[in-house]
C-alpha cells in the first residue's frame, strides 16, 4: 500500500520518479505525485487518479542533476484528492516529504503544531511530519527527521528533501518497507525493489528506527539514536524483465504461466538423493522430530496456503496444527509459548498483520519459521529461520505463482517433518517427494488447455454471483479460487464445504446459478458428487475440475469438466487451483476490468 520513490543524481529526475512510481502501482493507489529540486526551487506536481494524470502535468519538464521524491497514496485519512495527495511540504514550501503508513497520535500532534501557530491544508496525517520535522530543523535534515520521529506513533516509510540541504534525500523507516539503492553517481529509496531495478540491484534494506542520508555518491547509514551503521550492499538476483510483461496483455497472465518454472525453483534445488533437504535454512531432522505442536499465521492467499498446510501436516507428520488469520492473532491473547513451532507466511514479507503476529508469537518465546518470497524482507529478517519460496518478481495484485509455490514449501515442510517424525516410511517418503518433482510438468500442462477456461469464462462474465464447493483439501481449493474471482473481476463469490450446503447455503442456489465443484480427492468424491446432485437438481449449472482419473465419475453431473493430470490425491490440490486462476483471469478480462490492479486492493498490505 502506498509506493515511495526517491533520486538523487545527473539524470532528469522527472522521469526516473515517474518510472519508479509506474513500477509500483501494483501496490494500490488512488492520486499520485512528484516533488523536487528545480535550479534549487523546490517544485510540487501531484494530481488525483491514475498516473495519467500526473504524467500529463509534468510532460516536457526537465531537472537534471538534481533530487526528488514521488509516491503513489492509498487514502486512509482524508479522501482521495489533490490536496491530500502527497508530496506534503511544510508552509515556508522549501520542504517536501513522502509517507507510507499510519501515524496513530496525529490528531494530539496536529493540536499542538496549531497552537504554535501552523496551518493545515490537508486532512491527512502525514501532513503534520512535515510541519514537525520544519519545527525542529536548524542545521541538519537527519536530526530534524530524528526529533520529529520521536514524537510519532505508529508506521512509517519517509522520504525527506528540502531545499536548504539540496544535495540529500533523508530517509527513514519504522514497520513499512523502504530500500536504498545503490548506484554509480546516483541513489535512489524506495518502496519496493522493482521501482529502482532499471538502475542498480545492489541494495540496503533499512531496519526499524534506522536513518539513511542518501547522497549522489554515497549512502551513510545511521541507527534511531543517529550512531552510524554498517552493512553490507545486498545483490537483487531478480532480473529486469521479470518487472515488464514481456509481450503479455496482462502481468496475471504472465505469472500463471510462469508457474511451472517457480515451482521447480523452488522444489529442485531442494532435494537430495530423493528426500529434502533443509540445510541451507538450518532446520534438521532433530529439530523437526522434537516438534509437538505447529501454529501458521498468515492472511489473504496466504491463510488459504495454510489451511493446505494444517491438512498435510496434520495426516502425515500427526503434529496438531492451528492456523490463525494474522490480523485476530494478537488480539485473542494467544496461547503461544516456548513449545510452539510457528510459520509465518507472506509474499511479500512485509504484511503488517503478519508481522505483528510474528513479533508477539517470539515475545513469548516461540520459534518462528517464515515462508517469504522476498529476500531481506521484514519477516524474513526478524524469524529465526526462513524458507524463499523462489517464485520471483510477482506484479500482479492477485496472487497467483506466489501461492502455489507456498503450498510447495508446505509440502515439502510436512513429508520433511513426517518422516523425521515416523509418519511415513522411507519409501513413502522417497514416492511422496517423487511426486511431487512432476508437479512443474504437470502444471505446464493445465496451462496449454487454458482456452477451454477462456470459453467458459465468455459464457459466463455476466454472472452476479458464483459459488464454489469442495470438501478436505478441495474445500481449500475452492477458498482461494472463489477468492480469485471476486477479487479481479467484482463477481460476488462465496466458498463452501460440500457438506455445508445443506445448513442453509443451497437456498442461494437458483435456476442459472453458476457452481464451481473441485473434486480432486478420491475417498471423498462420493460424498461430493452428492452435494453437487443437490445443486444441479435446483438448475445450477456446474463446472468440475478433478483428475483425469476420475472424469468418468462425475460426466454425469457436470455440465463443464476441468482435468488436471493424475497424481497422488493429496499433492494434485497444487495444480488444481491453475484452472480456477485462469477462469477468474478470463472473467475478469471478458468484463473489461484492471486484471492487475483491482479497485481497492494491493498487493502488500502494510498497515493495520
Amino acid at each position: 500500500m502506498c509506493g515511495i520513490v526517491g533520486y538523487i543524481g545527473d539524470r532528469n529526475v522527472i522521469p526516473v520518479l515517474i518510472g519508479g512510481l509506474q513500477k509500483l502501482e501494483y501496490r494500490g493507489y488512488d492520486s499520485a505525485g512528484i516533488a523536487y529540486l528545480d535550479d534549487g526551487r523546490m517544485t510540487l506536481y501531484k494530481e488525483k487518479g491514475k498516473l495519467a494524470g500526473l504524467e500529463k502535468m509534468v510532460a516536457g519538464k526537465c531537472a537534471e542533476h538534481t533530487v526528488g521524491i514521488g509516491h503513489t497514496r492509498w487514502a486512509t485519512h482524508g479522501e482521495p484528492n489533490q490536496k491530500n495527495a502527497h508530496p506534503h511540504i511544510n508552509e515556508a514550501g522549501d520542504l517536501a516529504i513522502v509517507h507510507n503508513g499510519i501515524i496513530e497520535n496525529y490528531l494530539q500532534l496536529r493540536e499542538w503544531l496549531t497552537r504554535k501557530g501552523v496551518s493545515f491544508v490537508s486532512e491527512t496525517d502525514t501532513e503534520i511530519i512535515a510541519h514537525l520535522i520544519a519545527y525542529y530543523l536548524k542545521d541538519d535534515l537527519k536530526e530534524a527527521v530524528s526529533q520529529a520521529i520521536s514524537k510519532l506513533k505508529g508506521s512509517y516509510a519517509l522520504g525527506v528533501i528540502c531545499e536548504r540541504f539540496p544535495d540529500e534525500i533523508v530517509a527513514v523507516r519504522k514497520d513499512s518497507p523502504l530500500v536504498v539503492g545503490v548506484g554509480k553517481n546516483e541513489n535512489l529509496i524506495a518502496s519496493d525493489i522493482p521501482a529502482i531495478l532499471e538502475y542498480t540491484r545492489d541494495v540496503y534494506f533499512l531496519n526499524n528506527g534506522e536513518i539513511a542520508v542518501v547522497k549522489k555518491d554515497e549512502v551513510m547509514l545511521y541507527d534511531e539514536v543517529l550512531n552510524p551503521v554498517n552493512r553490507d550492499v545486498f545483490t537483487v538476483e531478480w532480473d529486469v524483465s521479470q518487472a515488464e510483461k514481456a509481450g503479455y496483455p496482462h502481468f496475471m497472465l504472465k505469472e500463471i504461466e510462469e508457474q511451472p518454472r517457480a515451482l521447480a525453483d523452488t522444489l529442485n534445488p531442494r532435494v537430495k538423493d530423493g528426500e529434502i533437504n533443509f540445510d541451507e535454512i538450518g532446520i534438521d531432522d532433530a529439530m523437526l522430530a522434537g516438534i509437538r505442536k505447529i501454529t501458521i499465521i498468515a492472511c489473504g492467499t496466504a491463510y488459504h496456503a495454510s489451511y493446505v498446510g494444517k491438512y498435510i501436516i496434520e495426516r502425515f507428520a500427526r503434529v496438531p496444527v492451528e492456523v490463525e488469520i494474522a490480523s485476530e492473532f494478537r488480539y485473542k491473547n494467544p496461547i503461544i509459548d516456548q513449545d510452539n513451532f510457528v510459520i509465518v507466511v507472506s509474499q511479500s514479507g512485509e504484511t503488517a498483520d503478519t508481522i505483528a503476529a510474528l513479533r508477539e508469537a517470539k515475545s513469548r518465546g516461540a520459534f518462528v519459521l517464515a515462508i517469504a518470497n522476498v529476500v531481506g524482507s521484514t519477516i524474513a529478517r526478524e524469524a529465526d529461520k526462513v524458507l524463499y519460496t523462489r517464485a520471483g518478481l510477482e506484479i500482479a495484485v492477485a496472487s497467483t505463482k506466489a501461492y502455489t509455490t507456498q503450498l510447495m514449501a508446505l509440502y515439502m515442510f510436512a513429508l520433511k517433518l513426517a518422516y523425521a517424525k515416523g509418519g511415513i516410511t522411507k519409501e513413502e517418503y522417497h514416492t511422496y517427494v517423487a511426486e511431487l518433482q512432476k508437479v512443474p510438468e504437470n502444471a505446464e500442462k493445465v496451462i496449454q488447455n487454458k482456452e477451454l477456461l477462456q470459453k467458459f469464462a465468455y459464457e459466463h462474465f455476466t454472472e452476479h454471483s458464483v459459488f464454489y464447493i469442495g470438501r478436505g483439501l478441495d474445500y481449500a481449493m475452492a477458498m482461494e479460487g472463489s477468492l480469485k474471482l471476486k477479487e479481479i473481476s467484482y463477481i460476488h463469490s462465496e466458498a463452501y464445504a460440500g457438506g455445508e450446503l445443506k445448513h442453509g447455503t443451497i437456498a442461494l442456489v437458483e435456476e442459472g446459478t453458476l457452481v464451481v465443484a473441485v473434486l480432486t480427492q478420491g475417498d471423498l468424491i462420493e460424498k461430493c458428487l452428492s452435494n453437487v446432485k443437490e445443486v444441479t437438481s435446483r438448475g445450477a449449472v456446474v463446472m468440475v475440475v478433478t483428475q483425469e482419473k476420475y472424469q468418468d465419475l462425475v460426466k454425469d453431473v457436470a455440465d463443464k469438466i476441468v482435468t488436471v493430470p493424475d497424481a497422488i490425491d493429496f499433492e494434485a490440490t497444487i495444480t488444481s487451483i491453475i484452472p480456477m486462476q485462469i477462469f477468474a483471469y478470463y472473467m475478469s478480462v471478458q468484463k473489461g476490468c484492471d486484471v492487475d490492479k483491482p479497485r481497492n486492493l494491493a498487493k502488500s498490505v502494510t498497515v493495520e
